[in-house]
């Protein structure tokens, strides 16, 4: 049998008569080492490790805390206000203009609209990391351009810069009180702690939520009007003149200067209702005879509630970029300051805390170190069966993970949940380097050595290795970062410190371990109890490897073809996993979004609202809620309990809180979990259909969309924002008859507006502080929409006439909203999944659906399902690259093409394979993080294969056949490929045993890390073998005529062949 073959060629070219020699390899005499100055002088090895380490300590307590690597995911949001406009007007003579040159401006992704009754809304999508502050001016400049275009009576744009991933404020602070309505306490706020709060550092602005603005409330009596002879447009006409800001001047002698002042605008109610609008037959006119004035607040259009509380918000809105950590830790400090100097009914609330995910995270990955660095450290020990030489690898540890913040710092680098997991990761990586020198070191020792000349022995053996396993495992994270994108972005920080610590750890493998061997290991034949329990234990494993493994090259092509067919598995494994961007965090929070009847007004709206409070708060989990509730609908959200005090996830609490709201008539609510990574979007689905059909005939389309979202039993809710179910009545004006009475159509329109549009005309002083004046009519004026043809206007010869003299009114429906994006008229179908399906399978149906639905309707993307498409799948290609670059370097070091195919085909495609069964199984799914761990895990068992190879090409170049030399190879590497593998096996066993905030993705990573490393190990130690007796490339003996026998038997270390 080819096995005793084997054994007979061993014994015949070890055997050597005479005397042994000292058992030493011949080149260790003749040649020296860069390791050697380090074991020569270790003072050196331990200064050089000690700048490392303060040098990382100082620059640890310095790096920020953040809860991602900064990006820039911004939007610019442009509202323009028209009063009393409806949609159709405001989407072609407002928001179809902006579009059209804020998307000619540099690093735009995309563009979209929403047109309402009275209001635009342009929000500008921006390209990942591209600056805002150059968009926002070239916006500002963009739209000065196109101001010409809008009409005059539309207000100024307002522009805002957002985070796309949180269109909403960092912090939300509620005030409420006892005594005072919403205006005195929006008064209160804008004079006291809006300006407070907005120097606090890190803080961008301070916006108000539900507050209502003191105004003056002009309301329009229209009977007495029509008495006096009067119209609305002579009270406008009136108001303007007569509450005017007179900038007069100064008087200027040759001494002196006097500034003048003059009182021409009104301040108090009593001004206001003393104002003359007009002269009847010498009896005066004024303007209580035909209003009522009260100085009150302008119209509600948010309502901000804590639970059922009432109140105005406070919104902190964080810079982008800013440690939002810090600003929340300002902001608690500065509220802990405030407290004791607010009012006695004021109540105040810190609602919503956006850190509050980032703080429970950090808190929980820090215990997840911790728990691996104590489990690497107790394998180390039992493997080593020593604390002496146990103490050796564990050194790596502070000092490869302290001095990669030194690093860090210097690439401006946070300490946040990646790299964090980084670390995490690097505990049992940075140790595998300095197992295998000691491991080295102590079997030099039991071969007759001494241990300084172990240990250079070991070092010089070692060096080769060592920088290629190191290269290797730091080039497997390069192409992460030039993946570009939101992953790239994300992980450009994870890859980087990754790689870092992995160097380091091969920094201190080369400098300070072989040092600490050399005093820390056993003399021969010292070894403690313990010590000697685990080699003997050691020295039976070989004995059972060794007769496996010859066996295994019994049948070398048996073994190829078992490798193939597994190999081939990896697809079907792969392509049956479900698919995900990444899995679904407990952030402690559950984010809702509501949809009114379309002809709802805000009271309405928040009346219902109350009842789903009630449903929400009885659902046990759910601490508070808190809410924006605007005619339309609104947001808020569930925020859960604490994490420790609860029984179930936010996961589990989904389902009930989407049955609770769905009992509640008048009020739909759409229910999302919060997004694991910082995506735009407001739903877990997003689809786009653009078309240029009307938006009745985009109904039917969209109609078999819905129905295939509902039949696939995948969503909890799937809807659309193209609804045609908003009353509206027209006011049809006969054109003819106007002409006959003198009217234009301009001045019609300006008194109907005057009447009904709730503009404003001007504004007063009150308290050093200017508001609106509005003049309009009262509610019940306003009620239905009959009374509006009693309405009298004048004609330009003075006579009073009835509105219903010239128009009639038209009702009809019409969408609730019109949408545009990417400049064409948009349809968004939305959904939210059911706990169990993931974001690609929903998103699957509908596209399917949508692809059959006709020519005309072209797809696209928002959101996190734009975010899945565009980079799904980008990570794969990364991880064939990083191959492919492992590959090269490899070859570098081997000096050959063939050696590094043993590496990667003996090993890397197994280990995948069986990491790949975990998300078959659905333990896991194919996300960012579970990609991220196959790429890692291609460099780490590929560590091991180096191990092999590289000793095997040592002893070839000694004079022994292939087939030898991989034998002895691997049974000499037996014990660092165990010691290694078992580090990292049980290292990143905490990532997946994690529970709690951010627990999901390090389960992702930690499960293919695991089951890959031990399936590719075991691959390793058999297959790695059998390809290197197949293809290797011959060695030749650099000294042939000596080589063979120089070597001592022991040197092969033949125990386990003999056994």
């Amino acid at each position: 049998m080819q096995s005793l073959n084997l054994s007979k060629i061993t014994r015949k070219k070890i055997t050597r008569p005479g005397p042994p020699k000292p058992i030493i390899m011949p080149q260790d005499t003749t040649r020296t080492s860069f390791t050697d100055v380090f074991i020569k002088h270790p003072v050196l090895a331990i200064v050089v490790n000690l700048v490392i380490l303060l040098a990382g300590w100082r620059a640890m307590t310095s790096l920020p805390v953040q809860q991602y690597p900064t990006i820039e995911n911004s939007l610019v949001v442009i509202t323009t206000l028209y009063y009393g406009a409806g949609a159709e007007t405001i989407r072609g003579f407002i928001s179809t203009p902006i579009e059209r040159v804020v998307s000619a401006i540099s690093g735009v992704d995309y563009v979209e609209s929403t047109s309402r009754a009275g209001v635009s809304t342009v929000t500008v999508h921006l390209k990942l990391n591209h600056s805002s502050t150059a968009a926002l001016a070239e916006v500002t400049a963009r739209l000065q351009q196109v101001r010409s275009e809008l009409p005059p009576e539309a207000e100024p744009s307002a522009i805002e810069i957002q985070r796309a991933d949180r269109p909403y404020a960092s912090f939300y602070l509620s005030f409420s009180s006892t005594e005072r309505p919403v205006p005195a306490v929006t008064d209160w706020l804008l004079r006291t702690l809006q300006p407070q709060l907005a120097t606090l550092p890190g803080v961008q602005r301070v916006t108000f939520e539900g507050e209502r603005q003191v105004a003056m409330r002009i309301w329009i009596d229209p009977d007495r009007l029509a008495a006096l002879n009067l119209s609305p447009g002579d009270v406008q006409g009136a108001l303007r003149r007569n509450n005017y800001l007179a900038a007069v001047g100064r008087t200027k002698g040759n001494q002196v200067q006097v500034n003048l002042l003059a009182n021409t605008d009104l301040r108090s109610t009593a001004e206001f209702e003393e104002l003359i609008v007009a002269d009847r037959n010498g009896a005066i006119v004024r303007l209580k005879d035909v209003a009522r004035i009260e100085r009150e607040a302008e119209e509600a259009t948010i309502i901000a509630k804590y639970d059922e509380t009432e109140g105005v918000y406070l919104g902190i809105w964080s810079v982008p970029g800013a440690n939002e950590i810090d600003v929340g830790h300002r902001l608690r400090d500065e509220i802990e300051r405030i407290r004791p100097t607010l009012p006695s009914d004021i109540d105040m609330k810190l609602v919503w805390d956006g850190t509050m995910f980032i703080r429970n995270a950090l808190t929980e990955i820090t215990k997840t170190l911790s728990e691996t660095i104590l489990i690497v450290a107790l394998v180390v020990f039992l493997f080593m069966g020593s604390v002496r030489t146990a103490i050796v690898p564990l050194v790596a540890i502070p000092v490869s993970l302290i001095g990669t913040a030194l690093f860090m710092a210097a690439f401006g680098f946070s300490l946040n949940l990646l790299t964090l997991l980084a670390i995490v990761l690097s505990v049992g990586l940075v140790v595998d380097d300095a197992i295998v020198v000691v491991e080295n070191v102590e079997r030099h020792v039991r071969l007759g050595q001494s241990r300084i000349e172990a240990a250079q022995a070991a070092a010089r053996e070692l060096l080769g290795p060592i920088i290629a396993m190191t290269i290797t495992l730091a080039t497997v994270y390069a192409p992460i970062g030039f993946q570009g994108g939101l992953t790239g972005s994300l992980f450009l920080e994870f890859a980087i410190t990754l790689a870092v610590a992995v160097v380091l750890s091969g920094v201190v493998a080369i400098t300070l371990s072989p040092v600490m061997s050399s005093r820390f290991v056993h003399p021969r034949g010292k070894e403690g109890r313990l010590t000697a329990f685990v080699n003997r234990r050691f020295e039976e494993a070989r004995g059972i490897y060794a007769r496996l493994l010859d066996g295994t090259l019994t049948m070398r092509w048996g073994v190829v073809v078992a490798a193939l067919l597994i190999v081939l598995a990896a697809w079907p494994l792969y392509h049956f996993s479900r698919q995900e961007l990444a899995p679904v965090e407990d952030q402690n929070h559950i984010s809702l979004f509501f949809e009114a009847s379309p002809d709802s007004t805000v009271q309405a709206t928040n009346r219902q609202h109350f009842r789903i409070v009630n449903a929400i708060t009885a659902i046990p989990g759910a601490d508070y809620t808190w809410s924006l509730t605007t005619a339309w609908g609104g947001f808020g959200g569930v925020v859960a309990k604490d994490w420790h005090d609860r029984a179930r996830s936010t996961e589990e609490m989904y389902d009930d809180v989407f049955g609770a709201v769905s009992q509640v008539p008048g009020l739909r609510v759409f229910p999302r979990l919060d997004p694991p990574l910082p995506t735009p979007g407001q739903y877990d689905v997003e689809l786009i259909l653009q078309s240029d059909a009307p938006a009745e005939q985009m109904l039917e389309a969209v109609g078999s969309v819905l129905g295939a979202g509902w039949q696939s039993g995948k969503f909890l809710y799937v809807d659309t924002d193209l609804k045609i179910d908003l009353p509206q009545a027209r006011v049809v004006l006969d054109r003819e008859r106007l002409a006959d009475l003198g009217f234009d159509l301009a001045g019609v329109g300006r008194e109907l507006g005057t009447m009904l549009g709730g503009g404003y005309v001007n504004r007063f002083n009150y308290f050093d502080r200017s508001y609106k004046v509005i003049p309009q009519l009262g509610d019940k004026d306003r009620a239905t929409v009959d009374p509006l043809l009693d309405l009298k206007i004048k004609t330009p010869n003075g006579q009073l006439v009835p509105v219903s003299t010239f128009t009639h009114i038209e009702t009809s429906t019409a969408p609730r909203a019109l949408n545009r994006f990417q400049q064409r008229n948009a349809v968004r179908i939305f959904g939210g999944l059911k706990p169990g399906f993931t974001k690609e399978e929903g998103l699957r149906v509908l596209e399917t659906a949508a692809a059959s639905s006709g020519p005309r309707v072209v797809m696209d993307y928002a959101g996190e399902s734009r975010q899945l498409r565009q980079e799904g799948a980008a990570l794969t290609v990364t991880l064939g690259f990083a191959v492919v670059l492992i590959y090269l370097v490899l070859a570098a070091q081997f000096k050959s093409f063939r050696d590094p195919l043993i590496v990667l085909l003996g090993s890397v495609p197994l280990a995948m394979s069986g990491a790949l069964v975990v998300s078959f199984l659905d333990l896991t799914t194919i996300n960012i993080y579970s990609q991220v761990g196959l790429i890692t895990l291609v460099g780490l068992i590929a560590k091991n294969g180096i191990l092999i190879v590289e000793f095997a090409n040592q002893l070839q170049a000694r004079g022994y056949s292939r087939l030898t030399a991989v034998r002895e190879a691997s049974l000499t590497r037996l014990r660092p490929v165990l010691m290694t593998s078992a580090a990292t096996v049980f290292g990143h066993l905490p990532l997946v045993l994690a529970t709690g905030p951010g627990a999901a993705a390090r389960n992702s990573i930690g499960m293919v890390l695991v089951t890959g490393m031990t399936v590719g190990t075991v691959f390793t130690l058999f297959v790695v073998p059998v390809f290197y007796s197949l293809i290797a490339a011959e060695h030749q003996p650099l000294e042939p005529h000596a080589a063979p026998n120089e070597v001592e038997p022991e040197e092969l270390t033949l125990a386990g062949a003999r056994a």
